[in-house]
């Protein structure tokens, strides 16, 4: 008789970054301005693409594409990334 296995997992749970309160509020903030530089980075790259005609080659096109997929990968995973690190439960659910 083989029995099959029927659990799920619908979270899990995060080690705290760190304890004290100060090193959280740091570790939000660090997360925050490197997602706005990375945001304002790609924006420049898609505009100068976009409104320079000699831009549109090949290469651009591929840089283009690597910008957007930038921006929409950290627009998805950063913001609950920051909302976990300032939250008291430090758990993840899907």
């Amino acid at each position: 008789m083989q029995m099959s296995n029927s659990s799920s997992i619908t979270g899990f749970l995060l080690l705290a970054f760190a304890d004290s309160w100060e090193l959280q509020l740091l570790h939000f903030w660090l997360l925050l301005g490197i997602s706005l530089a990375a945001l304002l980075g790609n924006g420049l790259i898609i505009t100068a693409i976009a409104c320079d005609h000699h831009l549109h080659t090949p290469m651009y096109f591929f840089l283009l594409n690597l910008s957007l997929f930038d921006l929409a990968s950290i627009s998805t995973t950063l913001p609950k990334v920051m909302a976990n690190s300032l939250s008291p439960a430090h758990t993840l659910t899907s």
